[in-house]
Protein backbone atom coordinates (compact mmCIF):
# COMPACT_ATOMS: atom_id res chain seq x y z
CA UNK A 1 0.00 0.00 0.00
CA UNK A 2 2.90 2.33 0.75
CA UNK A 3 3.24 2.48 -3.60
CA UNK A 4 -0.12 2.50 -3.74
CA UNK A 5 -1.80 -0.03 -5.77
CA UNK A 6 -2.48 -0.63 -9.23
CA UNK A 7 -1.31 2.87 -11.81
CA UNK A 8 -1.88 6.27 -10.83
CA UNK A 9 -2.52 8.45 -13.67
CA UNK A 10 -3.23 12.70 -13.42
CA UNK A 11 -4.86 13.50 -17.10
CA UNK A 12 -5.50 17.51 -17.85
CA UNK A 13 -6.59 19.31 -20.69
CA UNK A 14 -7.67 23.20 -20.99
CA UNK A 15 -10.19 23.76 -23.41
CA UNK A 16 -10.72 26.88 -25.35
CA UNK A 17 -13.92 29.15 -24.56
CA UNK A 18 -14.66 28.95 -28.27
CA UNK A 19 -14.52 25.12 -27.63
CA UNK A 20 -16.48 25.23 -24.58
CA UNK A 21 -19.35 28.17 -26.01
CA UNK A 22 -19.48 26.42 -30.28
CA UNK A 23 -18.85 22.64 -29.12
CA UNK A 24 -19.94 21.89 -25.82
CA UNK A 25 -23.05 24.80 -26.21
CA UNK A 26 -22.52 26.17 -22.29
CA UNK A 27 -19.99 27.89 -20.81
CA UNK A 28 -16.78 27.66 -18.42
CA UNK A 29 -18.50 29.13 -15.45
CA UNK A 30 -21.67 26.99 -15.74
CA UNK A 31 -19.30 23.82 -16.15
CA UNK A 32 -17.43 24.53 -13.16
CA UNK A 33 -20.38 25.53 -11.26
CA UNK A 34 -22.08 21.62 -12.43
CA UNK A 35 -18.67 20.36 -11.47
CA UNK A 36 -18.65 21.73 -8.20
CA UNK A 37 -22.12 21.29 -7.04
CA UNK A 38 -22.34 17.24 -8.73
CA UNK A 39 -18.87 16.25 -8.45
CA UNK A 40 -17.37 17.73 -4.88
CA UNK A 41 -20.29 18.92 -3.16
CA UNK A 42 -23.16 15.84 -4.16
CA UNK A 43 -20.40 13.32 -4.00
CA UNK A 44 -19.14 14.39 -0.25
CA UNK A 45 -22.88 14.58 0.63
CA UNK A 46 -23.55 11.19 -0.91
CA UNK A 47 -20.56 9.54 1.14
CA UNK A 48 -18.76 8.92 -1.66
CA UNK A 49 -14.98 7.20 -0.89
CA UNK A 50 -12.92 8.28 -4.29
CA UNK A 51 -16.08 8.93 -6.18
CA UNK A 52 -16.12 12.69 -6.85
CA UNK A 53 -16.54 12.57 -10.36
CA UNK A 54 -19.91 12.37 -12.82
CA UNK A 55 -19.47 8.34 -14.12
CA UNK A 56 -15.74 6.97 -14.36
CA UNK A 57 -16.66 3.67 -13.61
CA UNK A 58 -19.25 3.32 -16.69
CA UNK A 59 -16.42 4.46 -18.78
CA UNK A 60 -13.81 2.05 -16.90
CA UNK A 61 -15.97 -1.12 -17.00
CA UNK A 62 -16.44 -0.40 -20.68
CA UNK A 63 -12.93 -0.61 -21.28
CA UNK A 64 -12.08 -3.74 -19.03
CA UNK A 65 -14.64 -5.28 -20.49
CA UNK A 66 -13.40 -4.52 -23.80
CA UNK A 67 -10.02 -5.64 -23.07
CA UNK A 68 -10.25 -8.45 -21.48
CA UNK A 69 -9.66 -6.80 -18.03
CA UNK A 70 -11.21 -8.44 -14.63
CA UNK A 71 -14.13 -6.15 -14.67
CA UNK A 72 -15.08 -6.31 -10.86
CA UNK A 73 -11.69 -4.28 -10.72
CA UNK A 74 -13.51 -1.16 -11.56
CA UNK A 75 -14.76 -1.03 -8.32
CA UNK A 76 -11.02 0.58 -7.19
CA UNK A 77 -9.92 1.34 -10.39
CA UNK A 78 -12.69 3.97 -11.02
CA UNK A 79 -11.98 6.00 -8.21
CA UNK A 80 -11.06 9.45 -9.67
CA UNK A 81 -11.37 13.11 -8.76
CA UNK A 82 -12.71 15.33 -11.50
CA UNK A 83 -11.36 19.28 -11.26
CA UNK A 84 -12.50 21.63 -13.55
CA UNK A 85 -11.70 25.15 -12.83
CA UNK A 86 -12.13 29.14 -15.26
CA UNK A 87 -8.60 29.60 -17.02
CA UNK A 88 -6.51 31.25 -19.44
CA UNK A 89 -5.97 35.18 -19.70
CA UNK A 90 -9.90 36.14 -19.46
CA UNK A 91 -10.47 32.94 -17.69
CA UNK A 92 -13.46 31.78 -19.82
CA UNK A 93 -11.07 28.93 -20.97
CA UNK A 94 -12.08 25.41 -19.07
CA UNK A 95 -9.22 23.83 -17.14
CA UNK A 96 -10.32 19.93 -16.97
CA UNK A 97 -8.03 17.13 -14.68
CA UNK A 98 -9.00 13.49 -13.88
CA UNK A 99 -6.79 12.20 -10.89
CA UNK A 100 -6.93 8.55 -11.09
CA UNK A 101 -4.67 6.51 -8.02
CA UNK A 102 -5.48 2.89 -8.33
CA UNK A 103 -6.00 1.89 -11.73
CA UNK A 104 -5.59 -2.00 -11.60
CA UNK A 105 -5.19 -3.00 -15.32
CA UNK A 106 -2.27 -5.44 -17.58
CA UNK A 107 -2.16 -6.51 -20.60
CA UNK A 108 -0.64 -9.94 -19.89
CA UNK A 109 -3.01 -13.20 -19.15
CA UNK A 110 -6.23 -13.90 -18.24
CA UNK A 111 -8.99 -12.36 -20.05
CA UNK A 112 -6.33 -10.35 -22.38
CA UNK A 113 -5.56 -13.77 -23.98
CA UNK A 114 -9.58 -13.56 -25.35
CA UNK A 115 -9.43 -12.95 -29.06
CA UNK A 116 -12.04 -10.15 -29.04
CA UNK A 117 -10.07 -8.60 -26.17
CA UNK A 118 -6.57 -9.33 -27.84
CA UNK A 119 -7.89 -6.88 -30.85
CA UNK A 120 -8.94 -4.54 -28.44
CA UNK A 121 -5.90 -4.31 -27.28
CA UNK A 122 -3.85 -3.96 -30.75
CA UNK A 123 -5.95 -1.33 -31.95
CA UNK A 124 -4.81 0.63 -28.76
CA UNK A 125 -1.09 -0.83 -29.26
CA UNK A 126 -0.61 -2.31 -26.24
CA UNK A 127 -1.36 -5.94 -26.59
CA UNK A 128 0.61 -8.12 -24.55
CA UNK A 129 4.40 -7.31 -23.07
CA UNK A 130 6.19 -4.66 -23.94
CA UNK A 131 9.39 -6.26 -24.69
CA UNK A 132 11.81 -3.10 -24.33
CA UNK A 133 10.68 -1.46 -21.10
CA UNK A 134 8.57 -4.39 -19.68
CA UNK A 135 5.04 -2.76 -17.70
CA UNK A 136 4.86 0.04 -20.60
CA UNK A 137 1.90 -1.34 -22.27
CA UNK A 138 -0.04 -1.37 -18.56
CA UNK A 139 1.06 1.84 -17.94
CA UNK A 140 -0.15 3.04 -22.04
CA UNK A 141 -3.51 1.63 -21.23
CA UNK A 142 -3.72 3.43 -17.67
CA UNK A 143 -2.76 6.40 -19.44
CA UNK A 144 -5.85 5.93 -21.85
CA UNK A 145 -8.17 5.08 -19.54
CA UNK A 146 -7.70 8.06 -17.85
CA UNK A 147 -7.92 9.99 -20.93
CA UNK A 148 -11.28 7.99 -21.81
CA UNK A 149 -12.64 8.79 -18.21
CA UNK A 150 -11.41 12.58 -18.69
CA UNK A 151 -13.54 12.70 -22.41
CA UNK A 152 -16.33 11.16 -20.58
CA UNK A 153 -16.26 13.44 -18.04
CA UNK A 154 -16.27 16.28 -20.26
CA UNK A 155 -19.13 14.92 -21.78
CA UNK A 156 -21.75 14.25 -19.48
CA UNK A 157 -20.97 17.46 -17.61
CA UNK A 158 -21.40 19.78 -20.58
CA UNK A 159 -24.60 17.67 -21.22
CA UNK A 160 -25.63 18.37 -17.56
CA UNK A 161 -24.86 22.04 -17.75
CA UNK A 162 -26.53 22.92 -21.38
CA UNK A 163 -29.62 21.15 -19.12
CA UNK A 164 -29.03 18.48 -22.72
CA UNK A 165 -29.11 15.39 -20.55
CA UNK A 166 -32.75 15.41 -18.58
CA UNK A 167 -33.81 17.02 -21.77
CA UNK A 168 -32.73 14.31 -23.83
CA UNK A 169 -33.89 11.55 -21.10
CA UNK A 170 -38.15 13.21 -21.36
CA UNK A 171 -37.68 13.38 -25.42
CA UNK A 172 -37.00 9.78 -25.24
CA UNK A 173 -39.60 8.48 -23.50
CA UNK A 174 -37.75 7.82 -20.09
CA UNK A 175 -40.51 10.06 -18.96
CA UNK A 176 -44.75 9.74 -19.47
CA UNK A 177 -43.88 13.76 -20.00
CA UNK A 178 -43.27 14.60 -23.91
CA UNK A 179 -40.61 17.70 -24.70
CA UNK A 180 -40.82 17.25 -28.24
CA UNK A 181 -40.83 20.77 -30.22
Amino acid sequence: WIEGRGKTVVCEAVIPAKVVREVLKTTTEAMVDVNINKNLVGSAMAGSIGGYNAHAANIVTAIYIACGQDAAQNVGSSNCITLMEASGPTNEDLYISCTMPSIEIGTVGGGTNLLPQQACLQMLGVQGACKDNPGENARQLARIVCGTVMAGELSLMAALAAGHLVRSHMVHNRSKINLQD
